[in-house]
């Protein structure tokens, strides 16, 4: 399991593929009249900040700018070298761990967890 997917795992919570598909059944038979036809379950957003808020000890550190913060949140080692491997998972082969270079990781790790589902906050992103 790669850095991202970590970081996934400990805000979204769960299996990741029990969330990723809708469910669905197959039937040979039509449903009787008085039940309705099984419907394919929507994909609810998980609400980024909300969760990360909830967190023990989210009021005490900076995880809305900081990608260091972010992972001693959500309790993974946030060392130069996850850091630099999770920056490779998305992307940026160029990372040095200089402060630039950290915001940067922040807003693609937020991004990146937009595209999978999550609900963030514009200014996560810009």
């Amino acid at each position: 399991m790669g850095i991202f997917s970590s970081i996934k795992k400990a805000i979204f919570g769960g299996d990741d593929d029990k969330d990723a598909k809708p469910a669905t059944t197959a039937t040979t038979a039509a449903p009787a009249p008085s039940q309705p036809a099984p419907q394919p379950r929507a994909i609810d957003e998980v609400d980024v900040a909300a969760r990360l808020d909830a967190m023990p000890g989210a009021d005490k550190l900076n995880w809305r700018t900081s990608i260091v913060d972010l992972l001693k949140l959500i309790g993974i080692d946030s060392s130069y070298e996850n850091r630099k491997e999770l920056a490779q998972e998305l992307g940026n082969t160029d990372y040095s761990g200089s402060a630039e270079d950290n915001i940067l990781l922040h807003r693609q790790t937020m991004r990146e967890l937009a595209k999978n589902g999550g609900k963030v906050p514009a200014e996560f992103l810009d």
